[in-house]
């Protein structure tokens, strides 16, 4: 079964960083392209970032390009989000997702 479990959020002033995380079980991880999305109050579902499964290539919505950064490790079955200089529209539950699965999410809240 496909287990994803996300970490690392939060409340951060605007400026500030998180780093979220992402356990990733019961399938091939290191042969996945992974992804990033985000549940945005009044917006619904956004993608913020996809990485290969070698994570040599990484891709960003324009919003986050500069900013987040994608990683992985794939002796750990982990993936990453390294979130810097944080807007107030970043503000979200953030979700690891492989395919269509997706875990429960972990909240990210940018405020003053």
């Amino acid at each position: 079964e496909v287990q994803l479990v996300e970490s690392g959020g939060g409340l951060v002033q605007p400026g500030g960083s998180l780093r979220l995380s992402c356990a990733a079980s019961g399938f091939s991880f290191s042969d996945s392209t992974m992804s990033w999305d985000r549940r945005v109050p009044g917006k619904g579902i956004e993608w913020v970032s996809i990485i290969n499964s070698s994570g040599e290539r990484t891709t960003y919505r324009d919003s986050v390009k500069g900013r987040f950064t994608v990683s992985r490790d794939n002796a750990k079955n982990t993936l990453y989000l390294q979130m810097n200089s944080l807007k107030l529209e970043d503000t979200g539950v953030y979700y690891c997702r492989t395919g269509v699965k997706s875990g429960q999410g972990t909240q990210v809240t940018v405020s003053t």
